[in-house]
Order: structure tokens, then sequence, then C-alpha cells
């Protein structure tokens, strides 16, 4: 098994037992109606890596790139597209008028993009606010979709409290994918949007083979949104095998796995990190009950880590920008250094076990990245 900087330190590693008998509510099933109409759309690849699977120790991996959706190289169009749609279609009911509305939001890079992008193609305007420490090319990408770009000199918090100011201007809709008391429903639909890539995933897991489905899921976190939609995926069927999900986050940016053993939300002061896309202070207020009682665990991890891991997927094929390898990064820290067979038993994991690891974008999303051009979209 490959070494890395968690082989000879102190995991950030936080369990919970009986996550699995966890239930709730699945999402709404015409949302991948909706995606499969939009022109550009597409499944993203479900990519099996065999030799990923013998340096793991488990039975099968599969990686679901999210290198190039819809168009961009980031899932997050996916939850995008389905709140502006939302969105519209209530102000057209409502008859708050037919001109063109300022879709705002705050971003770390790919969901603003994902919005203003939106915003251009149905004929609206953007106003994306990005905070300190998103690469300026990832700005550029966003301004090149016509949206106007604030830059915050502060973190992400400040970020979606300018913007949801800002969103107070007429004709001005805030379009976040964080929620907070009194703000929940957009961001309850940019979660349901999500449920889409987990759709898929069912469909491809049966068509390789694997109809029983995974017995663990990795993925990455900032406000845990899509972490959100993958614990509703998982955890509202009423039988039948219920994976472990395991959440992965910077240690710059660990707000759910400081939360997890407090059994509250809390927000923490970030740091600086290459995992720009997961670099976010606060839990979601509609995602934390969700992450608290439908996660079986959560890890952090350094930097070098998930550097380390994007270039094994792009050895294997698979391009990979820092946050969306981090799904990889956090699993082999799971199963490396020293209390790594407990924590395998915690996760259910045995040789035969199917690995699902999401990958949620591509080095094109992510200019820190240094494994290699990627795809483009």
């Amino acid at each position: 098994m490959p070494d890395n900087a968690s082989t000879f330190r102190t995991l950030p590693w936080s369990a919970r037992p009986g996550a699995r008998s966890w239930r709730c509510e699945p999402a709404p099933t015409e949302v991948r109606d909706f995606h499969a109409s939009l022109p550009d759309y597409a499944p993203t690849p479900l990519v099996e890596l065999p030799l990923l699977a013998g340096e793991l120790g488990v039975g099968r991996v599969f990686v679901k790139d999210e290198s190039c959706r819809l168009g961009l190289p980031a899932f997050k169009a996916l939850g995008a597209s389905w709140a502006v749609d939302r969105i519209l279609a209530d102000r057209a009911a409502s008859g708050e008028g037919a001109g063109p509305v300022t879709l705002v939001t705050a971003t770390d890079g790919n969901h603003g993009r994902a919005v203003a992008r939106m915003a251009r193609l149905l004929g609206q305007r953007a106003h994306v606010f990005v905070p300190q420490g998103v690469h300026p090319q990832a700005a550029s990408a966003i301004a090149a979709e016509r949206a106007q770009v604030t830059r915050v000199a502060g973190p992400y918090d400040e970020a979606v409290r300018l913007a949801a100011e800002a969103s107070a201007a007429a004709d001005s809709v805030l379009v976040q994918d964080t929620a907070w008391p009194g703000y929940e429903r957009i961001p309850g639909w940019i979660v349901e949007g999500y449920s889409t890539l987990c759709a898929e995933i069912d469909e491809q897991l049966t068509a390789a083979g694997a109809a029983a489905g995974p017995g663990l899921v990795a993925v990455p976190v900032g406000v845990g949104s899509l972490a959100q939609a993958v614990v509703t995926h998982y955890r509202s069927r009423p039988s039948g095998r219920a994976p472990a999900l395991l959440s992965v986050e910077p240690e710059a940016a660990a707000c759910v796995l400081e939360s997890l053993p407090l059994g509250a939300p809390v927000s923490i002061t970030t740091g600086v990190t290459t995992m720009a896309g997961l670099n976010c202070g606060t839990p979601s207020s509609i995602a934390w009950p969700y992450l608290r009682d439908g996660l079986d665990a959560a890890v952090a991890i350094t930097d070098s880590d998930a550097a380390h891991a994007a270039a094994r997927l792009a050895d294997l094929g698979v391009s990979s920008g820092p946050c969306g390898a981090a799904a990889l990064a956090g699993l082999r820290a799971v199963l490396t250094g020293v209390g790594a067979d407990e924590r395998r038993t915690t996760l259910g994991l045995d040789p035969s076990s199917v690995v699902v690891l999401l990958s949620t974008e591509g080095p094109a999303a992510n200019p820190h990245s240094t494994t290699g051009p990627g795809t483009s979209c």
C-alpha cells in the first residue's frame, strides 16, 4: 500500500456506530428527469480501478469522475441547474416579473461558475462573491460566464455574508449552496440536484455486475451539501445493504470533523489549503442533521495527502483536482498507520468490499492542481 504522511501521525478521525441503521426520506425522483432533459446531459463515468483495489485491500474500487459535468469541470452544475430552474419557475408562478433576475452567490470556485453558467444560458444576470484563497484563474473563469465578480478580503463565510446582503437588492435572489436558519429552501433544491449523481452510480454499478451496491462511499466535504445528498440517497432505502459513508475534509477546514464529536455544528477559523472548494468553516444547517446521524466516519487530510492521491489517480487515467482526489486520500489515510485495522473494521471493509470514491472535480476546476492539464470541458 502506498505510503503517505498520514502513516506517521495521529489521524484526525471520528466514527459514529449505528449510522447505517438511520433512515430518512428520499430525494424527489423528478430531478433525474430534469437533468436528462438538458441538451448537454450525459452520465459522468464510473471508472473501475483494479490496481487501486489491490492497494487498498478491498474487492473493487470505482471512481465517479466529475471532471466534465454539463460542460463544466465539477459536479456543481447538477445542483445549480435544478435550483435555478425551481427559482425561475417559482417567480413565474408568483408573477414576480418577466424581466431578468440577478442570481447572487458566494463560492470557492465551482458553485459560482455553475450559477454564472446557468444565468448566462437562461438570459439572467449573476453576481458572484469570491473569498481569499481562490486562484485568480478560477475567478476569471466565472467572469468569462459574463458574471459580475467581487473579490472578498476574507474567508468563505465572509463571502457568504456579503452575498446574502447583496441579494436584498431588487430583482436579486441568493443561490447559495449552504443553509442557515431562515435560508433553507434554495440550498435544499441544490442538494436535491446532486441526487442525480447518486442515481447514476446505482445504474453504473448494476451494469458493472455490482448491483448490491457499494460497501463504502467516500465523499469530499466543504459545507456538507453533497454529503447530505449522498446520505439521503443511501439512508432512504427501506431495506438492502446500507454502505458505510466516509466524509473527507482538509485539516485546514475540518468543520464537520470538529462538529461530530460535539453533536452540534460549530464554526471554525479556516486556514490555507489547495483544496479550495472544501475550504469552508461552517456546516450547512440543513446538511448537519444528515451528517450527524448518517455518516459512519469523518477524516481530515493534508494538502500533501490530496496531491499524492491526485497523482495516483492521474497515473491510473483519472483526471482529478485536489478536492476530487480527497476521497481517495481520506480512505488511504484511514486504511494506513496506527489503528488502521480497527478503522477498517469500523467501516465494515473486507477483501470483497466494493468502494466508490467521489472525484468531484477535474484539474481544470482548481488551478492549484499540479497533476497535469487533465481533461477539458
